[in-house]
């Protein structure tokens, strides 16, 4: 093409010149050809090859051959599929029958007033994940869902939204309570697992509406058992924990609060109550309030609109090794009593804390306190062993022994437990 290119503008410079020149203007044809005009080789720029010649026009049309014929990746044989296309049809079956059950809980309040005394009336502001507890229309989720809202919603698998009201919440277990007064025709409550029995790395299913985005399974495993999450302030200025929370790495995202998390029977061994995340989203930890705190707290709820948490009254630090060899303690582990609340079940029970100001691990510690090391002759090791034996083996009024290190002597302290104040 360059060749050809040069040509024309040599042989349109030779007419202009020849035109210039005066004499005669002569052009070219076929049968009278021209002289051609000098050779012209270009360096190729660096690193790049010379373009090849175009084919002529021809060979451009010419039908390409086909390609040889391939046969498609061969699927896998069905002996080495049949397990996990078994585990597959049971997340199937499982969302089939647990699906209708899981709902979407809308909040709604009243928004506050703004400049000139104008109000936008009510928002929805919250939206969070429950399930069905019973035929008579209970719903549980989670406190942290409801606890600010004036009314509430509920939609349902099949699209049905219902108005719904709260019954009771509690803020010690972060679980509450909601009722509507119809279901949809085909919905069955959950049942509940016994989470006791829960153990690492069996499946753990999520059902929930992470992001709104309703009735959305996740399948992990659980990661742990026996984790404690902080819980309401305690009037010291403290917090109480909530114990015995599952750990699993089945997704959990904003607003799958208050949903089940499955075991592969489709029984509830837990609530979605929290993730641990630096953005605010999932990465890998999320924690379920355990099945068994549910047996206790919501037939409560349901009754009474609260639930009493057994209180003893005291702070507390774990002891271990370290701590023990560095500040001379008769025990290697339990729970440093660090102070006694007055007019409370420890204080009444003789409970002493202790008066001594220490430093250990960055942190202030109070020692010259009793040591608890067991109840009910069961061994304490740590303050998670003592507050999960409380809330899950004991009640309100009940008096139980303790095991404590007191001078270096092992004595039994008899206490009766009260109700934990400040709860709702």
């Amino acid at each position: 093409m360059r060749r050809t290119l040069l040509a024309t503008v040599a042989t349109v410079a030779a007419l202009i010149l020849t035109a210039c020149a005066g004499g005669p203007l002569r052009l070219p044809f076929a049968a009278e050809p021209t002289a051609a005009p000098p050779t012209m080789t270009l360096a190729p720029t660096a690193g790049l090859a010379p373009s090849p010649s175009p084919a002529p026009a021809d060979e451009a049309a010419a039908p390409a051959a086909p390609l040889p014929t391939i046969e498609p990746v061969p699927t896998l044989a069905s002996d080495v599929t049949n397990a996990l296309e078994e585990e597959q049809q049971i997340l199937i079956e499982l969302y089939r029958r647990v699906n209708p059950a899981v709902v979407s809980i809308e909040v709604v309040a009243d928004h506050p007033e703004i400049e000139g005394g104008f109000s936008p009336g009510s928002i929805q502001f919250a939206q969070g994940s429950g399930f069905l507890y019973d035929d008579q229309g209970h719903i549980v989720t989670n406190n942290h869902v409801v606890e600010d809202g004036s009314e509430f919603q509920v939609r349902f698998a099949d699209g049905s939204i219902i108005e719904a009201r709260l019954v009771g919440r509690d803020a010690g277990s972060d679980l509450a309570v909601l009722k509507v007064n119809e279901l949809p025709e085909g919905t069955a409550p959950l049942q509940l697992a016994d989470s006791s029995e829960v153990v690492v790395g069996q499946t753990a299913i999520a059902i929930g509406n992470p992001f709104g985005l309703q009735n959305t399974l996740t399948v992990g495993v659980v990661s742990g058992i026996g984790r404690s999450l902080i819980g309401p302030m305690s009037p010291s200025g403290g917090r109480f924990r909530i114990p015995n929370v599952i750990q699993t790495d089945a997704a959990i995202n904003p607003g799958n609060s208050g949903g089940p998390l499955l075991n592969i029977r489709g029984e509830v061994i837990g609530v979605n109550t929290a993730i641990r995340s630096q953005t605010g989203v999932f990465e890998g930890v999320a924690y379920a309030v355990p099945a068994n705190a549910v047996a206790r707290v919501v037939p409560a709820l349901i009754a009474t609109g609260r639930y009493d948490h057994p209180w003893m009254g005291i702070g507390m630090r774990d002891v271990d090794p370290v701590m023990a060899r560095r500040f001379g303690l008769p025990v290697r582990q339990g729970v440093l009593v660090t102070e006694v609340q007055p007019r409370s079940p420890a204080e009444q029970a003789g409970l002493r804390a202790g008066d001594r100001a220490e430093v250990y691990g960055g942190a202030p510690l109070i020692l010259g306190g009793d040591i608890i090391t067991g109840m009910n002759g069961l061994t304490v090791r740590n303050g998670n062993e003592l507050i999960s034996y409380l809330e899950l083996e004991t009640s309100v009024g009940d008096t139980v022994t303790m095991t404590i290190m007191r001078d270096g002597r092992e004595l039994e302290v008899q206490m009766t437990l009260a109700a934990r104040p400040g709860g709702d």
